[in-house]
């Protein structure tokens, strides 16, 4: 009975990502798994294309349209059940492709492509694993002819276990006296695996952690779950400073104890160093890394590692939630808030909700972290007791929260000073120099000016492919799209309208930097940004430098503002804040509070007090005056009654549909017919699904490289009605030809555009 399999293809659309049926010819049965990797002919040119398997079975028939597959992957790379559950996951929740799914979660490293062999199809994989030769003792070392001092010494140093060739070189025996001795029969040798053990300089320290009471009290209520052995979600609620991190180092210590595993979570790379260092104090090389900043033979090795058993810890960004740890008994996710646990392309998953399917699966306690959790997390455990909540309300060291003064900047400019950097925050920085302390400076927004406006016309100088404004970046002597990445060099100084001045405006990171640098002459000013942070290792690099006393200013975008901790930072600067108060999205008001919250927090962590200070224009504005007291439960309720009022999260979820094509009118027309087909699909089949649909309507940016973009927005439930409902619409969508006139995406819960 012929053997078959259904495979799902890479580079399909939604439209046509579906299982296809292909015969196991012959030669590659036994070796086709259910998670395997195949090359399978696709289309009338049976073109080679890369598939996954998932699911296989016998047919007493097939037609003679059921093609062989051409090649299969070894059974060493098949997705285990473990993956292949996440696949079905981000396929059923996030409506990407299958294949999408499938190289989320696995690393580039451990993919394959088609290559042609001798003529025929075969794979071969993306990257060619790095081996490395172990030598072994067979046999004990002749006595004749007499062996030279350096055989002695190799025959000696394998004589406790085999060593790898780089091994011994470190040793003094050479790859050729190694590879003699092969040759007489003395030792074996061996390609093995290479290994990796990143940050292998952190020495093991075993520190041995001293809890506060209040520490001790937050660890004795999250041990039972832990031990239990069953799903649960916890909510830890510390205020900034308040140690944290103890608490979740003996927590892993629990964990391990156990014979369990555990994964740690952080928002930004740049946060990933100071977390990977505690854990590797602490643990060794039991710690493992997955984050973007690794090279895809660091990323592999680290991931073959994993999957191995080799580490019991994995500490990394968004990414590391699909790291194949086995028996998994803790998930921290430390600064939960943040939005960048939320991928913003396809699969367009939200770490969390992986993290919730992960722990329930494998009975695993998930410990959410933040002095300013999210809204949402925050009512399911305060309000809904679906979260257990565990609160550290006072800070390690014993030293107060910071005081903050809010300067009112349009005083500033009427009494004469025009800068960046109020009277004030100058006079406070100036002070700490002299005392020899350190400042933090947050500033949101990257580059020299951010709009150049022609004074004839009033334009702004936009990007021709986007509708932004290009921002000057006067390092590079350019103007540059923040978007797609388009460049304007030299900068102009004329309208390419009307041929007016152009006035370049407002401020960035890049400028405020050249200010200080006015302002303190003698004073060591370290930038950190996108621009700045480009280089391998940058984040690690400067933040040690930093940390050693070599800068005495750290300005910075939002990867300054959390997670830090410096002990001579004793002020704290925010800059240009109003821009994120005003703007668009429904957790516009949440995400200043924790930005300012968390950044505030940066400073007197140690057994120096510490001050901050915040710019404004609007020094009334109560989620500013909120902030400034650190008051999260008087800002939570506030925002709660907000969202109830105006219906969103979490009183329902938000779906956005995006459109994106290359003519604005068809790409319109397609949202609205989406919008159409959506009412009257509903309207037969679900026609008790409560939802809202708002639009179609033009996205907050409403073109990106050169394709015009439109939104619906549907409050609903994310419920399995809801996704056949949208699944159904969706069908229908490209039945009728629509994507050819504006593709379309899905997202739930973002804060305003994809």
């Amino acid at each position: 009975m012929p053997h078959t399999v259904q495979v799902a293809v890479n580079n399909a659309t939604l439209h046509f990502d579906k299982l296809y049926t292909y015969r196991v010819p012959p030669e590659l049965e036994g070796r086709v798994p259910v998670g395997g990797m195949v090359l399978v002919p696709f289309g009338r040119g049976d073109k080679p294309r890369m598939a996954v398997v998932l699911a296989a079975g016998e047919s007493e028939e097939l037609s003679a349209r059921v093609k062989p597959l051409y090649d299969a992957a070894p059974e060493s790379a098949c997705l285990t059940s473990d993956l292949l559950r996440l696949v079905e996951f981000l396929h059923e929740r996030t409506f990407c492709t299958w294949y999408e799914a499938v190289k989320t979660v696995i690393p580039y490293g451990a993919q394959y492509r088609p290559v042609l062999q001798d003529g025929r199809p075969v794979l071969q994989k993306q990257l060619v694993r790095h081996t490395q030769p172990q030598y072994r003792l067979a046999v004990p070392l002749p006595e004749k002819p007499r062996p030279t001092p350096t055989q002695i010494l190799a025959v000696q140093l394998l004589r406790d276990g085999p060593l790898t060739g780089e091994e011994l070189q470190q040793a003094g025996v050479s790859a050729a006296v190694a590879d003699n001795l092969v040759k007489k029969g003395v030792l074996e040798k061996e390609q093995v695996d290479k290994t990796l053990d990143l940050y292998a300089h952190i020495p093991l320290t075993n520190e041995t952690i001293t809890l506060t009471d209040e520490q001790q009290a937050a660890l004795d209520a999250l041990l039972p779950a832990l031990r239990a052995g069953k799903p649960h979600a916890a909510l830890l609620h510390g205020v900034t400073g308040s140690g944290k991190t103890l608490v979740f180092l003996e927590l892993i210590r629990h964990t391990l104890e156990l014979g369990r595993t555990a994964l740690v979570l952080v928002p930004e790379i740049s946060l990933t160093p100071q977390m990977i260092r505690r854990l590797k104090e602490n643990f060794g090389s039991r710690v493992a890394v997955q984050h973007s900043a690794l090279n895809h033979t660091e990323r592999l090795l680290q991931w073959r590692m994993i999957q191995q058993g080799g580490a019991q810890i994995v500490v990394g960004t968004r990414s590391a939630i699909f790291a194949p740890l086995q028996n998994l008994g803790l998930i921290i996710i430390d600064e939960e808030q943040e939005h960048t646990y939320r991928s913003e392309s396809s699969p367009r998953f939200d770490a969390h909700d992986v993290a919730r399917l992960r722990a329930a699966d494998s009975g695993a306690l998930l410990l959410l972290a933040s002095a300013t959790p999210s809204v949402e997390s925050y009512y399911r455990a305060a309000r809904q007791d679906r979260y257990q909540l565990v609160r550290l309300t006072h800070r390690y060291a014993g030293q107060p929260l910071p005081p903050v003064q809010i300067v009112d900047m349009r005083a500033e400019a009427a009494a004469g000073n025009p800068e960046d950097i109020s009277q004030p925050l100058a006079d406070a920085i100036r002070e700490n120099l002299t005392n020899g302390q350190q400042t933090i400076l947050l500033l949101n927004r990257r580059g020299y000016r951010t709009v150049a406006l022609c004074q004839d016309c009033g334009a702004a100088l936009k990007c021709s492919s986007c509708s932004v404004p290009m921002v000057y970046h006067k390092a590079q002597g350019q103007m540059l799209c923040h978007y797609c990445g388009k460049t304007i060099k030299p900068a102009p100084t004329h309208c390419p309208q009307c041929g007016g001045k152009l006035l370049y405006t407002g401020f960035g990171t890049q400028r405020v930097e050249e200010e200080l640098e006015n302002l303190f002459p003698k004073a060591r000013v370290l930038r950190m940004d996108q621009d700045s942070t480009s280089r391998k290792n940058a984040h690690e690099q400067l933040l040690a430098r930093f940390a050693k006393g070599e800068y005495d200013i750290l300005l910075g975008t939002q990867m300054v503002a959390k997670g830090l901790d410096f002990e001579k930072v004793t002020l704290v600067g925010v800059l240009g804040i109003d821009s994120l108060l005003f703007s668009q999205g429904y957790r516009a008001y949440e995400n200043v509070f924790s930005l300012i919250t968390q950044v505030v927090g940066r400073g007197g962590r140690a057994e120096y007090p510490g001050r901050a200070i915040i710019q404004t224009v609007s020094p009334g504005h109560p989620v500013l005056q909120l902030a400034a007291k650190q008051d999260y439960e008087a800002f939570f309720e506030e925002e709660i009654g907000f969202r109830q009022l105006c219906l969103y999260p979490p009183f329902c979820d938000l779906c956005m549909v995006g459109f994106s094509g290359e003519k604005e009118g068809p790409a319109l027309a397609a949202a609205a017919r989406f919008s159409a087909i959506l009412a009257e699909t509903a309207r037969q089949n679900w026609p008790r699904l409560p939802m809202r649909v708002l639009g179609p309507a033009p996205m907050n940016v409403a073109m990106v490289k050169d394709l015009y973009r439109f939104k619906l927005t549907i409050k609903c439930r994310n419920t399995n009605d809801f996704r056949a409902l949208m699944r159904a619409v969706l069908a229908r969508y490209g039945e009728e030809g629509l994507p050819a006139k504006a593709a379309v995406t899905l997202d739930f819960n973002a804060d305003g555009d994809m």
